[in-house]
């Protein structure tokens, strides 16, 4: 008796399961940056930034105020990076393959902003003086992101998630803070003492 078949190995066989993309959403596909695209991005307070190496795939959250990533022309980008784990995910991805994908969005719109390009770590002094937090507190670095492929994706995705409905938000109290998820995980941390030095992070030392 033959096996079902379970996995997709090849193009044509994937697009036997999927209907064609219409002519609007390949035209709608650009190579730079147009009016609204940067005044989406002068919106958004928060993105999410994919990143590979060799050794695995990453995608990673950044935000703060809108337009936090700026625009230098309609081809290219400069995303700050803030104070963070030291991990250096996306960085050293981005030192073995420069390809990036960015996915932006905007509270209360259903659309998003996808932008993929390749990305090159900055830390010329004027560049990271620029995109400093009340003047004085300045990135360690940004990535320069050279703008391949532009476009809005559509908000079905946002309206079945509900995204921005207050009233589906969760409760703190409905999910354990992150010290005590990380004193269940790893032997010898003290949740309280984590949950403390969290609470300091999240406010007097955001940045």
């Amino acid at each position: 008796m033959n096996e079902a078949k379970t996995a997709i190995t090849g193009t044509d066989e994937l697009r036997q399961v999927y209907d064609q993309p219409a002519d609007m959403t390949m035209k709608k596909i650009l190579d730079r940056l147009d009016d609204h695209g940067r005044r989406f991005i002068a919106l958004s307070p928060f993105l999410t930034i994919a990143s590979t190496s060799a050794t695995g795939t990453d995608c990673s959250p950044r935000g703060d105020g809108p337009g936090f990533v700026t625009v230098l022309d309609e081809k290219t980008l400069l995303l700050p990076d803030r104070r963070g784990n030291n991990i250096l995910d996306t960085l050293q991805n981005v030192l073995a393959r420069p390809d990036v994908g960015l996915l932006f969005f905007v509270p209360g719109l259903s659309e998003t902003l996808r932008v993929n390009g390749k990305a090159s770590i900055v830390t010329d002094p004027a560049l990271l003086q620029a995109m400093a937090i009340k003047g004085r507190i300045v990135p360690s670095s940004a990535l320069r992101i050279d703008v391949e492929q532009v476009y809005f994706h559509c908000g079905r995705s946002l309206l079945r998630a509900d995204l921005w409905n207050p009233d589906k938000r969760v409760s703190r109290q409905d999910f354990p803070l992150l010290g005590t998820i990380l004193a269940d995980q790893i032997q010898g941390v003290d949740a309280e003492a984590a949950n403390t030095r969290l609470e300091a992070a999240y406010t007097t030392n955001l940045y």
